[in-house]
């Protein structure tokens, strides 16, 4: 609420009346210039303004008369006065509920803002002391109702559906004083922090757990496709023969590369004669020119000449 201070219409109409009557007085009209300025004095009292985003509260001897404005109006000197003036705007109040414990016993420290206007001045001036002190106890009392009515959980992870629920209840307390609640937003939860370590290690350990049973499904589906594979292969000899030699040629392709094979795998893959070929192709490949071993002979070659 706040007090209507006078305006600049009023005041420049003061100060041309109340010139006129000094000027008459000068003159030699004193009535004519006491009248004029006793009309100011009361064109002073009597025109009032209020803003655009304003209402005015009129009562008239004590009785509650009109809400006035925006703009310029006018009353009864003396008989009326103007008790309140009411903001309309949208407004916000922040408020906090320190140490609230929920309904998992867990206590917790809730910063809200809450956004309302007034959308009946009547009500607003006639049926609460101060509006604006009612709605942020009023918001408070709420918080902490929602607050013990709910799991730690769900004001952490549901915080939309907690903002609805918040504004409900405290449009439910200010509906009669002409307050509309148009949202409430939570902005901080805070915890202790003991119980913040605790639940970053349950987080931890439930991930953790989530990876093992990945890792469990990833393998129990690696061993039904290498079933699937041993079955085309039981069925299809040639295909294992060429898996085993593209093995073999992957297993080669790098220098230095040492390559145990079980003897399970050389019998049935028949990997025992191309492993040998693989080797004898290295070991040609890795031989210098001079120690090359020399061809077999021929029936076609000549005896070397003695030496000396």
């Amino acid at each position: 609420m706040a007090v209507m201070n006078p305006n600049p219409i009023s005041l420049a109409v003061v100060v041309v009346l109340a010139g006129l009557g000094v000027l008459a007085i000068l003159g030699g009209y004193t009535p004519a210039g006491a009248v004029l300025i006793a009309f100011a004095v009361v064109v002073l009292a009597a025109l009032k303004m209020a803003q655009q985003w304003e209402q005015a509260i009129v009562l008239r001897a004590g009785r509650f008369l009109a809400v006035r404005g925006p703009g310029l109006f006018a009353i009864i000197p003396i008989l009326d006065r103007v008790t309140a003036v009411i903001d309309t705007r949208v407004r916000t109040t922040q408020f906090v509920a320190e140490r609230t414990l929920t309904r998992d016993t867990v206590p917790v420290d809730v910063d809200a803002i809450i956004f309302w206007t007034v959308v009946d001045a009547k009500r607003a001036a006639l049926e609460v002391v101060s509006y604006a002190d009612a709605m942020a106890w009023a918001a408070q009392t709420s918080l902490r109702e929602m607050i013990g009515a709910n799991d730690l959980a769900m004001l952490l992870s549901n915080r939309k559906a907690m903002d609805e629920e918040l504004r409900v209840a405290i449009h439910a307390k200010t509906t009669n004083w002409g307050i509309d609640v148009k949202s409430v937003e939570i902005r901080d939860v805070r915890i202790p922090v003991a119980l913040q370590d605790a639940m970053s290690r349950q987080a931890q350990a439930e991930r953790e757990r989530q990876a093992r049973v990945i890792l469990g499904a990833a393998e129990a589906e690696i061993a039904h496709r290498f079933a699937e594979a041993a079955q085309t292969y039981a069925d299809n000899p040639v295909a294992l023969h060429l898996r085993g030699m593209n093995m073999l040629y992957e297993s080669v392709k790098e220098r230095g590369t040492t390559i145990i094979v079980p003897s399970s795998a050389v019998d049935s893959m028949n990997l025992g004669g191309i492993a040998g070929l693989t080797a004898l192709a290295q070991g040609r490949k890795g031989a210098a020119p001079d120690e090359r071993p020399e061809p077999p002979p021929g029936p076609w070659s000549q005896p070397a000449p003695p030496a000396g």
